[in-house]
C-alpha cells in the first residue's frame, strides 16, 4: 500500500521534507508521524494514513513534495478506521495554492482580467492586478506553480524575455507600464573570496513577503518613548507570585494588555483593507502576532483573543508559543488570523527601529530596549526614568498622521499608567 501526502490545510498543498522519522523495516501504526513538512513558515507533522511494515521510503530530506506524493510503501497495511456508521468520508475539496506574496485567502475570487485572448491560468487577484497594470496578458504567460498557476516570479521572467526580445528586434512586443526590478546575479567571486549557501524555503518566503509588503504598502512611522517606571515596579512586586504560578513576568504581557486597550480606542489600527472589494474591515477580535527570532528566521505566532485573557494567561501562553517557534513546532493555524503584530527587540538591545507592516494588517508596533534616561518632571526637576522606545508603522491608505499620533499617545499612557489591579493574581 502506498501512503501519500494528504491535504494539509485550506491554503497549503505542498512543502519541503524537513525530516523523515521512520525507516525501511519499521512497523508503524495508523496516525503515527512519519515525516515533518515545512510549509512556508510552519513545520507540520504528517501522520501515516495506515499501519504496517515500511518496505520503502519514497521521499528524501530537502525534497519539495505536493498533495498526492507517495511518501512510503507498507506491507500488511491496515487503514485508519472509517467514520462511524460506515459512511465513507467525503472527498476533500481540491487544495488551493497559496501565492507566496499574497497575505489573504482570496486567491480564487473571480476578477476581470481586461479581456484575455485564450485560456487564462490560475493567479491570485494581486498577480492579476499587477499584470493588468503592466499591460501583460496572463494567457501568454506560463505558470510555474501547481496546475500552471502564475505568480510574480513568472511575470518577472516573462518581462525579462520581453526585454531580450526588444534588444534583438529593436521594438517592444508588449510595453510594461510600471517599474521592473531586475534580479541580482552578480558573480561576486571575481572581487574576492566568497562562500555561497542556498536559501531555505523559510527565508525565500520571508524575502518575498517582506518585499511585497514594503513595496505595496505606503508606510509611515511614528516614534515615542514610554515611561516604564510603573510597570517595572509592578514586575518587581509580583515577580515571585507569577513564578510560583509557573509564569515569567516579562514586559511583553504588559505591552500586549496596553496595546489591546489602545486598539479598542482606535479601531482602524485593528483593521484590514480588502483591496478587491474596496472596503475597510474592522475586526472585533484581538489576535496579536508576536515576532519571534529563531535560528531559522523570523516567525510570527499569534496569541488569540488577547482581550479575553489575564496577564498570567498571556505570560504562560507567550512562553509556550515562543518555545514552539524556536523548536519549529508551529502549525499553520498557529500563525493565522493576526490582527496586529508586535516586534520586540528589547531583550537584544537597540532603540527605535522601523518595522515593516505584516500585510494585511494595518499597523505594527516595534519595541526597543528600556534604558534609564533623564526626564524633566512637571515640577521642573530632572529624574532618571526607564524609557522604552516605541515605534508604530502604519498603512497610510487607512490611517492618517493625526490618528497615528493619538493612538501612540494613548498607548504610551496605557503603559505608563498600567493598573495594579490587572497584575494581581
Amino acid at each position: 500500500m502506498d501512503v501519500r501526502l494528504p491535504k494539509i490545510g485550506d491554503n497549503a498543498d505542498s512543502g519541503t521534507v524537513v525530516s523523515i522519522l521512520v525507516k525501511a523495516g519499521d512497523t508503524i501504526t495508523a496516525g503515527q508521524t512519519i515525516i515533518e513538512l515545512e510549509m512556508e513558515k510552519a513545520v507540520a507533522p504528517i501522520p501515516s494514513s495506515a499501519g504496517g511494515k515500511v518496505t520503502e521510503i519514497k521521499v528524501t530530506e530537502g525534497q519539495k513534495i505536493s498533495v498526492g506524493t507517495v511518501l512510503l510503501t507498507l506491507e500488511g497495511a491496515t487503514a485508519a478506521a472509517a467514520p462511524s456508521g460506515g459512511t465513507p468520508a467525503p472527498a476533500a475539496k481540491p487544495a488551493r495554492r497559496a501565492a507566496v506574496v499574497v497575505a489573504d485567502d482570496d486567491d480564487d475570487l473571480p476578477l476581470d482580467d481586461g479581456g484575455e485572448d485564450g485560456p487564462v491560468p490560475g493567479a491570485s487577484p494581486y498577480v492579476r492586478k499587477v499584470a493588468r497594470e503592466l499591460g501583460l496578458k496572463l494567457s501568454r504567460i506560463s505558470g510555474s506553480e501547481s496546475g500552471g498557476r502564475v505568480v510574480l516570479t513568472d511575470l518577472a521572467r516573462y518581462i525579462s524575455k520581453l526585454e531580450k526580445a526588444v534588444a534583438r528586434a529593436g521594438r517592444y512586443a508588449e510595453e510594461p507600464k510600471g517599474l521592473v526590478f531586475a534580479p541580482v546575479g552578480t558573480d561576486f567571486s571575481v572581487f574576492g573570496p566568497v562562500t555561497s549557501e542556498p536559501l531555505t524555503q523559510l527565508r525565500k518566503v520571508i524575502a518575498s513577503r517582506m518585499t511585497e509588503n514594503s513595496v505595496s504598502l505606503p508606510h509611515v512611522t511614528q516614534f515615542d518613548d514610554a515611561d516604564m517606571t510603573q510597570i517595572e515596579a509592578l514586575r518587581k512586586k509580583f515577580k515571585a507570585d507569577y513564578e510560583k504560578a509557573g509564569a515569567k513576568l516579562t514586559p511583553t504581557p504588559f505591552i500586549i494588555k496596553a496595546l489591546v486597550s489602545a486598539l479598542k480606542l482606535h479601531p482602524k489600527f485593528n483593521s484590514s483593507l480588502n483591496e478587491v472589494a474596496e472596503t475597510l474591515v474592522l475586526k472585533h477580535y484581538y489576535h496579536i502576532g508576536i515576532a519571534v527570532d529563531t535560528d531559522a528566521g523570523l516567525l510570527v505566532p499569534v496569541l488569540k483573543d488577547a482581550d479575553k485573557k489575564s496577564l498570567l494567561e498571556i505570560a504562560k501562553e507567550l512562553s509556550t508559543i515562543a518555545e514552539k517557534a524556536r523548536d519549529r513546532k508551529l502549525g499553520p493555524d498557529d500563525m493565522k488570523g493576526g490582527t496586529f503584530t508586535i516586534s520586540n527587540q528589547g531583550a537584544i538591545g537597540g532603540g527605535h527601529f522601523t518595522p515593516i507592516i505584516n500585510k494585511p494588517e494595518a499597523a505594527i508596533l516595534a519595541i526597543g530596549k528600556t534604558a534609564l534616561k533623564p526626564v524633566v518632571l512637571k515640577d521642573g526637576k530632572i529624574e532618571a526614568r526607564p524609557l522604552m522606545p516605541v515605534t508604530i508603522s502604519y498603512d497610510h491608505r487607512i490611517i492618517d498622521g493625526g490618528s497615528a499620533a493619538r493612538f501612540t499617545v494613548d498607548l504610551v499612557k496605557a503603559l505608563s499608567e498600567f493598573p495594579e489591579a490587572d497584575v494581581k493574581l
